[in-house]
């Protein structure tokens, strides 16, 4: 299986100590050359810095097609704009992603695209994790990722993790 992350899912699940579950999932991940530098920008540190340096299942590529990287700017920032070419380039089975834009861009691209909160469904689901609740509330409380509460209660129903009334 070929999956390359842009940067949110790497930086969020290891501001939560969990990023071992990409590994899990998916065996190697890939990263474009922007998405490498937004997460050891040294101005800027952030979760995931470390990881990205020495994880070897963490794998920096070039992408070649900087004419699609240059039309996909003119509406993502650079991470998501080389991870959707580098995943068209490499025929990837997945993107990791969580940016709305990006993700609907994905879909016209007819990339398969999965942010956060379906990565820790399909870790419950696997076993791997116990209880999704559990890591979106960390990923809420402590990584600061946005969760809308319609989203919030829909993914733990998917989980079996509460019942809607």
């Amino acid at each position: 299986m070929i999956v390359v992350s842009d940067t949110s899912p790497i930086n969020n699940l290891a501001a939560i100590n969990h990023l071992n579950l990409l590994h899990q999932l998916y065996g190697t991940v890939f990263i474009p050359e922007a998405v490498y530098r937004e997460l050891t920008d040294p101005n800027f540190p952030v979760a995931g810095a470390a990881e990205v340096q020495t994880f070897d299942w963490i794998q920096t590529r070039t992408v070649s097609d900087l004419t699609l990287v240059e039309a996909l700017t003119s509406e993502l920032d650079f991470g998501e704009a080389e991870a959707l070419a580098l995943a068209v380039e490499m025929q990837a089975d997945q993107v990791l992603m969580d940016e709305r834009r990006g993700r609907l861009i994905a879909s016209r691209l007819n990339l398969r695209c999965t942010g956060i909160l379906g990565i820790l469904v399909e870790a419950k689901n696997k076993g791997l994790i116990v209880k999704v609740k559990t890591l979106l509330d960390a990923l809420t409380n402590e990584a600061g990722f946005w969760v809308s509460e319609p989203l919030y209660k829909s993914v733990l129903q998917l989980v079996n993790e509460i019942e809607l009334p």
